[in-house]
Parts: C-alpha cells; sequence; structure tokens
C-alpha cells in the first residue's frame, strides 16, 4: 500500500519540480513573478495548509483589492477583483510566484491544491492523505474545475454548491490522484495545463 510519507520526501519529480521552476523563474521573469502577493484577510497573510495541516504562505500576484469580505469563494464577475487582476486571472498569471514555493519545498508542480482552514483541516479518515504530499500548482482537479468561477456564478447558492460538490468532488479525485500517482502522469497533466 502507498506510503503518503515516504511519497512525499521520495515522489521522483521533485527534482523535475526544481529545474522547472527554476527555468521557469529565468525565462518568465519580465514583470511576472516581481510583485510578490500579500492577498490579506484582515492584517494577516493568506495561508494555505499542507503537510499534515502545517500552515504555509502560497505566493500570488495581487488580483483582488483589499475588502471587508472574507468569502473563500470567488465568482467570475466577483467585485474584489480589480482590472489588471481580471487579466491575470484570465491566463492564471498570478500563479506564477508559486514556481518560488515550488523551489523552496513547499509545494510541486503537480498535486492537489492547497486550501486554507475551513476545508483542508476538517479532512477526516482516507482524506487525510492529501495533506501528506506537497500541494501542487495543477493538478487533475484543476483541470476538471478549470472554470469554477463561471461555474459558481451560475449556481444559486454558490457557496453551498462549492461545499456541497466542488469541494467534495475535488477530494475524490485528489485521492485517486495520490493512489495511482506515476511521473508519466504527471507530465500529461502539465501538458494538458499547458495547453489549457
Amino acid at each position: 500500500p502507498l506510503n503518503p510519507i515516504l511519497f512525499c520526501l521520495y515522489k521522483p519529480n521533485f527534482l523535475v519540480d526544481i529545474v522547472a521552476s527554476v527555468n521557469k523563474m529565468i525565462i518568465g521573469t519580465n514583470n511576472s513573478i516581481i510583485p510578490i502577493n500579500e492577498k490579506k484577510r484582515s492584517n494577516n497573510l493568506f495561508i494555505h495548509i499542507w503537510l499534515l495541516c502545517k500552515p504555509f504562505v502560497m505566493y500570488k500576484i495581487r488580483s483582488m483589492g483589499i475588502s471587508e469580505d472574507l468569502t473563500l469563494i470567488t465568482l467570475k464577475n466577483d467585485h474584489r477583483i480589480t482590472l489588471f487582476g481580471q487579466f491575470l486571472r484570465q491566463f492564471k498569471l498570478d500563479e506564477l510566484p508559486q514556481l518560488f514555493n515550488v523551489f523552496i519545498g513547499d509545494m510541486s508542480l503537480v498535486g492537489p491544491r492547497p486550501d486554507v482552514a475551513g476545508y483542508a483541516d476538517t479532512l477526516t479518515g482516507e482524506d487525510r492523505i492529501i495533506l501528506d504530499i506537497r500541494p501542487g500548482i495543477t493538478g487533475p482537479a484543476t483541470l476538471k474545475y478549470k472554470n469554477e468561477e463561471v461555474l459558481l456564478m451560475e449556481q444559486e447558492d454558490p457557496q453551498k454548491y462549492n461545499d456541497l460538490v466542488i469541494w467534495r468532488d475535488k477530494v475524490e479525485i485528489n485521492k485517486n490522484y495520490i493512489e495511482n500517482w506515476s511521473l508519466i502522469g504527471d507530465i500529461h497533466i502539465i501538458i494538458k495545463t499547458f495547453f489549457n
């Protein structure tokens, strides 16, 4: 059976993560990764959950203005998104600084997306295997829900739909990814991400 701790420590694509992140940071430096995000909830850095619920800072380029609205979901027409932020989010450019997270070992290129308190820390039983590996910039759940903001906007109760449908589906997708992990599979996900 899969030992998630060994998977986390010895996942063969770790070297690939490091090389790719350095390459991307060098080639894609033209102003894209310089503005490191300080996405705030009140006055604190936006914290995500990782290994065994250990919090870490995930870097992003700010795409939202500071708001008293602390909802954890984002809709396509969210009033908090700035005009420049719309451009960044359309092409996922706000995610580029996470290559630094990959370089320092907090994240992997491929894996379950990190989640905030209120979601990741509520996982129980077999679902907690998701917390035992490095989260990724992209992954199978990310690809399936690449238009998540549009999907949520179409719902009568976006928060309820996110919690009862999308979140639960992502957990199952991520568990299946971990249990059936392969390097070839990760390469396939990276290629699909690039062309999507």
